[in-house]
């Protein structure tokens, strides 16, 4: 029997966490052969067309992989004594596993029947609706609006109704982010990576911060088999890439990022929030909005771009981000690597402000920036000698 406080002994489980997200990438890396043969065995292979930068069929449906790596990295969770807790006192990891599966499926069926764009986006929904029926959603949201002398902005306290669409929305967006940041080897892999292995840290430090508070459990443990999903199968998709991800595997990623980023932020205790607070309490947040800042830029750079032109703005193209990268003159790695970069510059960058000192982080965050745009433009300034 779980105790029957809200409080978990001193002490953060680091090396279960560890351990969990090592079985996740274990299982994750050994299964993506095996799904690789059967996605070559039943058609679901993308075959090269104008806009991608692959030049031979590839099989993709890696997303199963990944679902089974974090469905076995959640079953040992399960069997270890601390983090079961995760599952004692919320539903929030079986709720990952219901929606990611639902979400998994719809991803294998566009993986081999190319759904339209409509029918995924009532799916994605339908997933979303899924984590807000288990209890993954917002109770307090903080705006920057509404404060007095003593506090920076106010605390809301949302209804079901209201923290409901919120959670759904959020879930939505990253998903789609995450979908359409899926164009170069290893790069949806590798940014799911990084955002979840930030977002776990910082859950473990709110789990430090409120003494062991079982709430922060599951956001950790969401984020762990996330990014031990992503570890395992990025060696079969870096670049040269022997499968890809697909939607079963990109709309996975955004959606368990959501599950955690809403898991570790929606529950917060309105006590907790003031001025000082804000940055700590909504990290998940901003680390989740700092890594997809690129696939949210591409995507609302895409739909103006397609609106002009008087296109759908789903039609695809060859203008996005990190095809202009390609262009300015980085290699396919060059540009993956330049792209981890930024985004572990900006996550990581967004949980050491939570820790550490403000003024140390943020001069050291404005070097990395440097070095960081300095690598993105070496390319171009050499051509232009």
């Amino acid at each position: 029997m779980p105790p029957l406080s809200g409080f978990a002994p001193a002490g953060l489980p680091v090396r279960e966490y560890l351990l969990v997200g090592l079985i996740t990438a274990v299982l994750t890396f050994l299964l993506t052969g095996l799904v690789r043969l059967f996605a070559i065995r039943i058609g679901a292979v993308a075959y090269p067309r104008q806009r991608d930068v692959h030049v031979v069929p590839m099989p993709r449906m890696g997303g199963v992989a990944m679902y089974l790596g974090v469905c076995g990295g959640m079953l040992l969770a399960h069997q270890l004594p601390v983090l079961r807790r995760a599952f004692d006192y919320t539903w929030d990891p079986v709720a990952v596993l219901i929606g990611g599966g639902v979400i998994v499926l719809i991803g294998m069926l566009d993986d081999r029947f190319e759904l339209d764009s409509l029918t995924k986006f009532a799916g994605q929904t339908t997933c979303a609706g899924v984590l807000v029926l288990f209890g993954i959603q917002w109770f307090v949201l903080w705006v920057p609006w509404g404060g007095d002398a003593d506090n920076v902005g106010a605390v809301l306290i949302l209804d079901q109704n209201q923290g409901g669409l919120l959670a759904i929305l959020l879930a939505v967006t990253m998903v789609n982010a995450m979908n359409f940041v899926d164009g170069l080897d290893g790069l949806a892999a590798g940014i799911g990576l990084i955002a979840a292995a930030a977002t776990c840290a910082f859950s473990l430090h709110l789990l430090d911060q409120s003494n062991g508070d079982v709430n922060n459990y599951p956001p950790a443990l969401i984020a762990a088999t996330l990014a031990g999903a992503c570890l395992g199968f990025l060696p079969h998709n870096f670049q040269p890439a022997r499968i890809f991800m697909g939607d079963s595997g990109s709309m996975l990623i955004g959606l368990m990022l959501a599950a955690a980023s809403t898991s570790a932020s929606g529950r917060a205790n309105p006590s907790l929030w003031g001025a000082t607070e804000t940055i700590a309490v909504l990290s998940p947040l901003f680390i989740v909005a700092a890594v997809l800042f690129v696939p949210l830029l591409d995507l609302l750079m895409a739909v103006v771009r397609r609106t002009r032109r008087g296109e759908s703005p789903f039609a695809a193209d060859k203008m996005h981000l990190h095809h202009r990268m390609l262009a300015v003159g980085h290699s396919q790695r060059r540009a993956v690597l330049l792209i981890y970069l930024w985004a572990g510059v900006l996550a990581f960058g967004a949980v050491a402000l939570t820790v550490f000192d403000v003024f140390f982080v943020t001069w050291g965050l404005v070097l990395a920036v440097v070095v960081a745009a300095a690598a993105s433009f070496l390319p171009s300034v050499r051509s232009a000698k």
